[in-house]
């Protein structure tokens, strides 16, 4: 066992002599919505909230003060680790399961989520770091986790075959009955998924067949993060939509009407 999976272990055994007042507790958009006005948000991450749907989001997922979740690539962005990691700090566990060092083109953003994490003690100092990429590496000690959560990430996973290799590592972390809640870019039904993996979009019914395979079963899907404005046939793929606007000024105005991507939610549960 080496030493991040020692502390983590023993973190868990603290957190399961912990009262469970908050498991009695339920879990509504209302809790997460005052999480949102924290001063230390970015602005950067506060002007998403629209796009995002942060509240209804992961209250559809199920996460509670005292649950141990998994972020898959937070990034130095850390739009999801700002909500989170300061709520569940006394209670719960939040652990960013981020790059390792096996792709030189990430280290810099890497860097720069370790030093923020660092830099503010008071917020991040209960942050668990663990490395990911596809199985090469335990995310979290087996069987640990209440939620595993990734935003936006299956079309990569599915370009570079290591899908497989995630859900495997997911489906480790998780409890029996824990959560993997997953938001993408939701494609296109008259196009197959092969069509459109260069616009960084994934059929929503593949992504549902992927990872049911992989033995989680689908509980619920939700609309929240759905944008019906989102026609999909941009010369850039979703990256022509806001945040990203790879055209730059052109057509910006039409983009920006149009906002982020339309996205499936979905949550599936560990059998």
């Amino acid at each position: 066992m080496n030493n991040i999976t020692r502390r983590l272990s023993l973190w868990a055994i603290g957190l399961s002599a912990i009262s469970q007042w908050a498991c009695a507790q339920a879990v509504t958009e209302a809790r997460f919505e005052p999480l949102l006005s924290g001063t230390h948000r970015s602005a950067g991450n506060v002007a998403r909230d629209p796009y995002r749907h942060p509240a209804q989001t992961l209250a559809f997922f199920g996460i509670r003060p005292n649950s141990t979740v998994v972020e898959i690539l937070p990034g130095s962005g850390g739009y999801y680790l700002e909500i989170l990691a300061p709520w569940l700090k006394d209670q719960g566990l939040y652990i960013a399961a981020n790059r390792d060092g096996s792709q030189p083109q990430y280290q810099a953003d890497h860097q720069k989520l370790l030093q923020r994490l660092k830099d503010e003690p008071a917020l991040y100092s209960k942050v668990f770091v663990t490395e990911f990429r596809a199985d090469l590496h335990p995310i979290a000690p087996l069987g640990s986790a209440d939620v595993v959560i990734s935003f936006r990430n299956l079309h990569n996973w599915i370009d570079q075959n290591e899908l497989e290799g995630s859900l495997q590592a997911f489906y480790r972390a998780l409890k029996p009955g824990g959560v993997l809640g997953i938001v993408d870019h939701r494609g296109r039904t008259d196009k197959t998924q092969t069509e459109q993996m260069g616009s960084g979009y994934v059929r929503q019914d593949v992504a549902i067949a992927l990872i049911e395979k992989a033995g989680f079963k689908l509980d619920a899907s939700s609309e929240v993060n759905a944008n019906p404005k989102d026609t999909k046939d941009y010369p850039e793929g979703v990256w022509t939509l806001p945040p990203s606007y790879r055209l730059k000024d052109q057509d910006r105005d039409k983009y920006r009407a149009i906002g982020e991507s339309d996205r499936f939610t979905l949550r599936f549960i560990k059998q």
